[in-house]
């Protein structure tokens, strides 16, 4: 496919900038992908469409203060640094994206806080706009790691056009994330409550969690016509033995598996045997969903509602059906439905 199949007028203030009060009382459209037929619910209805032996996957990655203001040396220019992951305990490396890139050279001191007492050097430029920074701190591991997390701010995408600020330490993060490492989190998640994960319990609705540290690849736009041609970059998964064993143990007993937003997608589609079973494992993927394509392990999926041309909104309709999806989003833009991390959801059964 093309990327221009996937593009679309949304007005900026279709996105939302805050999520709804209660976590579970957004918007659900939920569409059914052989009839193409819609209907609007709330988040917390989702439990409806599922029962006994099915089983919810969601990814229990935790977001951290990965987004860095600060000023080059010399200059004073102003940057913004995304912390993308740690490269080195010991040496206190880390890969990162400078903002703006432009003239950030091998060499460059970059100094952050008020007081300007974080130094970091630019020791290698991977890409146009990835870097590598080594941190020049000479106390406790702890102790750093501390204050550089102190000096971070919620690394909101830029589709929410506000600064972050207190109320999103908790908003952009789900009740039970636990595992540090994403840069932007899992926002299918964000939608649930613990008195939806109780339901759930009463229901016999099954559940179990994967870690897929989610990355800003997923926000970077794609820059070639041809689907083929784009390179997704990669996000670090692992899938416990406990995990494996529920999917596969619900995929021979004939339960439903929900796929709890992207990043969940593409990591049970990542490494599936011949049996249509998933493996316990730790490795990084880099798969890129879009239509047409056979998924193996999924029976149901939910996702938001996102922005033009991005490769969640392709992952969606490589699920859905294409003509499908973008049927729904012409329907959610009619029916005021929200975009966005901090938008409404769309169920795909």
């Amino acid at each position: 496919m093309k990327l221009s199949q996937f593009n679309f007028d949304l007005p900026k203030e279709k996105i939302a900038l805050r999520p709804t009060r209660w976590r579970d009382e957004c918007k659900l459209m939920v569409l059914r992908r052989k009839t193409g037929e819609i209907e609007h619910r709330l988040f917390k209805d989702i439990i409806e469409y599922f029962g006994k032996g099915d089983l919810f996957v969601l990814n229990d990655t935790r977001v951290f203060p990965a987004r860095l203001s600060g000023k080059k040396e010399r200059t004073g220019a102003e940057i913004t640094v995304f912390l993308l992951r740690e490269l080195s305990r010991e040496q206190k490396l880390w890969d990162v994206i400078v903002e703006p890139a432009r003239k950030i050279r091998i060499g460059n001191k970059l100094y952050f806080g008020e007081d300007e007492s974080m130094v970091a050097e630019v020791i290698d430029n991977t890409t146009s706009r990835g870097r590598t920074l080594r941190f020049l701190y000479d106390g406790p591991y702890e102790e750093f790691k501390k204050s550089l997390f102190d000096l971070g701010k919620t690394p909101l995408p830029e589709c929410i056009d506000r600064e972050p600020d207190e109320q999103d330490v908790d908003d952009f993060q789900t009740i039970f994330a636990k595992y540090e490492g994403a840069v932007s989190a899992p926002a299918a998640g964000l939608h649930f409550s613990r008195e939806l994960l109780n339901r759930m319990i009463l229901a016999d609705i099954d559940r179990t969690f994967i870690t897929v540290h989610m990355g800003r690849g997923h926000f970077n736009p794609v820059d070639v016509e041809d689907l083929s041609k784009h390179r997704m970059d990669g996000e670090r998964m692992i899938i416990s033995e406990e995990a494996a064993q529920r999917v596969n143990l619900a995929k021979r007993t004939g339960g439903k598996v929900l796929a709890v937003g992207v990043t969940v997608l593409r990591a049970l589609e990542t490494y599936v045997t011949t049996q249509h079973e998933i493996k316990a494992n730790d490795i990084w993927t880099n798969k890129f969903l879009f239509p047409p394509y056979d998924f193996a392990v999924a029976d149901a999926f939910v996702s938001n509602f996102h922005e033009p041309c991005s490769t969640m909104l392709m992952a969606e309709a490589a699920f859905g059906g294409f003509d499908n999806v973008m049927h729904a989003y012409e329907v959610a833009l009619e029916q005021d439905y929200r975009f966005g991390p901090y938008g409404d959801a769309l169920l795909i059964i």
